[in-house]
C-alpha cells in the first residue's frame, strides 16, 4: 500500500545554500563549532538527497513492470485533481514522477520536475507533449509563472518543507492555486505492515504532517488556505464500496478521521496595494416594479475607484419601471448608465444580461429595493480590490435587522441553508441569498465559461455565482450589512416555492461539489 506514494522531489541545496544566522561577538571556538555545525547539516541534507534519488530511481525501474496495490489511489488522486483544475491551464507539477497525473489535467503547458533521472526519462517517453525537468524542488529556477502548482504525495518527503514552500511561492501569480495532498500519519502503521508483507515497495522514512502543520508551513511561506479535505478512505479497488466510501462516507464524522490523505488548496497571501491602484466598477441592478426606488439609486450609488457603470435591466414590471428608468437617466446625464430590457425571466437571467454588457474591471449586484444600502458599496469595492477576498458576499444575519424588514420564517431557513451550504462549499458563506454580491470580472467570464457543468439552473442568479465561484477555488468573504426594510413595492421571494427550490439548489450542489 506504501507503493501509492507518488515519487517526491526532494533534496537539499548544495552546502552554498545554507546561510548560516547572523553572528554577534563570538570567541574563535564559538565560530569553530558553529562551522562544524553547519557542515553536519549540509553532509546530513546531501546524504538525505542522495538516499532519495537512488531509492526513486529504483522505484521508476520497478515501476516499468509492477505498480503493486496503488492503481486505485492514483486513480482516485486523478479524479480529485481533475475536479480542481479546469483544462487547459498553465500547470507545474514539483514531484511529479512519471508525469501521468500532470497529464490527465490537460494543460494548456504542463511542466513537471522531478530530482529522479529514471523518473524523468520515463516521463519524457510516455508524455511527450509535456515539458520535464530534472531539478530538485528546493532550488527550482524558473523563469515563469503558472495558473496551479501541484505538490502530490510531496511534502512527505521533503526535506525542509518551508524552504520547498518558499521556492513554490516565487512561481506563483496573485490568482494561482497552489493544490497538496499528504499522508495522514494514522496510516503509518498500516502502510509499514504492507511493507512487510511484500503488498507493497518499500519506502523511506516519511514526516508525518498534521493539516496544522502543513497549514503553519503555509503560513510561514505567505499562503493562505482556502479548503482542506479529507480523502480516500479506502484506498483498493474494490466495487461499489470504493465509491460508497471515498466519494460519500468520508464527508462525514466519524469517517472523515480515517482519511489515507487530505487535500489541500491554498493562494498566495495578497500584497496590501497602492492607493493609487484603483479599478473601475460596473454596478448591475436587476429592477421589477421599483419604479419609487429608481430616483434614489441614482442619488446614492457612489463613484467607485476610475468610475461607477450603472447597468439597469428591467424585467416584466407591472408599474412604470422602465420608463422611470429612462426619465431618471436623462436627469443625470452626468451618471454612466445603460438601460435593457431583461430577455428571459428571474433574477438570474437579468444578472447574466446586466454581466454580459459590462465593462468595470469589478462587477457589483444590486438589488433595486435598496434593502442593501448602496452606501455599503465602497466596503465591498475594497474588500476586493486589496484581495481580501476574490468573491465578495454580503451577509444580513449578522447585525440586528429593521423591524418587518425579513420575516422570522425566512430568517430561519436563511440561517439553515447558510449552514448547509458552507459545509457543501467548504468555505464560510453564512448568506446565500443577500443580493449584493461582488466579483472580478475575469473571474465571472470563467465561471460563465464552465456554466456548463452546472447547468442553467439557478433562477435567483446567487447560486450560479457561488457555486461557480466555488468550482474556480476563488476566495470566498462574507461581509456584513445591515438589513433594511422595504420603502417601496413587495419582495419577488415567495417563502415556500422559493424554500423547496433551495432544498434542491442543496442537492444538485451535494452532487456536483461534495460528493464527487
Amino acid at each position: 500500500m506504501s507503493e501509492t506514494i507518488q515519487h517526491m522531489n526532494t533534496s537539499t541545496a548544495p552546502p552554498t545554500m545554507f546561510a548560516p544566522p547572523p553572528l554577534g561577538p563570538m570567541t574563535v571556538k564559538t565560530i569553530a563549532r558553529h562551522r562544524r555545525a553547519l557542515q553536519a547539516m549540509d553532509a546530513a541534507a546531501v546524504s538525505f538527497r542522495k538516499l532519495r534519488v537512488k531509492h526513486w530511481d529504483s522505484v521508476a525501474r520497478k515501476m516499468d513492470s509492477w505498480e503493486g496495490l496503488s492503481g486505485a489511489y492514483h486513480r482516485r488522486l486523478t479524479e480529485l485533481f481533475k475536479f480542481c483544475v479546469p483544462p487547459n491551464q498553465r500547470v507545474l507539477e514539483i514531484g511529479c514522477g512519471r508525469g501521468d497525473l500532470l497529464a490527465s489535467l490537460e494543460p494548456s503547458e504542463g511542466v513537471g520536475v522531478d530530482f529522479s533521472g529514471e523518473m524523468i526519462r520515463r516521463a519524457r517517453q510516455r508524455h511527450p507533449h509535456l515539458r520535464f525537468i530534472e531539478a530538485d524542488g528546493h532550488e527550482l529556477q524558473l523563469d515563469e509563472t503558472f495558473d496551479f502548482i501541484i505538490l502530490s504525495d510531496l511534502l512527505n518527503d521533503a526535506w525542509d518543507v518551508e524552504r520547498l514552500l518558499r521556492r513554490v511561492h516565487k512561481l506563483c501569480m496573485p490568482s494561482t492555486r497552489v493544490i497538496i495532498n499528504y499522508y495522514s500519519r494514522l496510516w503509518e502503521l498500516p502502510l509499514a505492515l504492507a511493507e512487510r508483507l511484500g503488498l507493497a515497495k518499500p519506502n523511506l522514512r516519511q514526516n508525518w504532517l498534521t493539516t496544522e502543520d502543513v497549514t503553519n508551513f503555509l503560513h510561514l511561506a505567505d499562503f493562505e488556505v482556502l479548503r482542506h479535505s479529507a480523502e480516500i478512505l479506502l484506498p483498493l479497488d474494490v466495487p461499489l464500496l470504493a465509491g460508497l466510501c471515498n466519494k460519500y462516507l468520508i464527508r462525514f464524522w466519524p469517517f472523515r478521521w480515517f482519511a489515507l490523505t487530505h487535500l489541500l488548496i491554498a493562494r498566495p497571501r495578497p500584497s496590501q496595494p497602492d492607493d493609487s491602484e484603483q479599478v473601475s466598477v460596473s454596478v448591475v441592478v436587476a429592477a421589477r416594479n421599483e419604479a419609487g426606488n429608481i430616483q434614489a439609486i441614482f442619488e446614492r450609488v457612489p463613484e467607485l475607484g476610475t468610475g461607477t457603470e450603472l447597468i439597469f435591466v428591467e424585467g416584466g414590471s407591472s408599474d412604470n419601471t422602465y420608463e422611470v428608468i429612462q426619465e431618471t437617466m436623462a436627469r443625470y446625464p452626468e451618471r454612466r448608465c445603460k438601460l435593457f430590457k431583461q430577455p428571459g425571466k428571474g433574477k438570474g437571467d437579468a444578472v447574466r444580461t446586466g454581466f454580459a454588457h459590462a465593462t468595470g474591471d469589478v462587477l457589483m449586484i444590486l438589488d433595486a429595493d435598496l434593502t442593501v444600502a448602496p452606501e455599503d458599496l465602497p466596503r465591498f469595492y475594497e474588500a476586493i480590490r486589496t484581495g481580501k477576498g476574490e468573491f465578495i458576499n454580503g451577509v444580513r444575519l449578522v447585525y440586528p435587522m429593521e423591524q418587518q424588514s425579513m420575516r422570522f420564517c425566512n430568517l430561519l431557513g436563511n440561517k439553515f441553508f447558510s449552514l448547509a451550504f458552507s459545509w457543501l462549499l467548504g468555505q464560510s458563506i453564512k448568506d446565500t441569498l443577500c443580493g449584493t454580491k461582488v466579483l472580478w470580472r475575469k473571474d465571472y467570464e470563467k465561471i460563465a465559461a464552465n456554466r456548463s457543468y452546472f447547468g442553467d439552473f439557478d433562477p435567483f442568479g446567487d447560486f450560479d455565482l457561488i457555486f461557480g465561484a466555488a468550482k474556480l477555488n476563488l476566495k470566498l468573504v462574507d461581509l456584513a450589512v445591515r438589513y433594511r426594510k422595504r420603502t417601496y413595492g413587495d419582495t419577488n421571494i415567495s417563502r415556500w416555492k422559493h424554500g423547496l427550490l433551495l432544498l434542491r439548489m442543496a442537492a444538485f450542489a451535494a452532487r456536483r461539489i461534495k460528493f464527487v
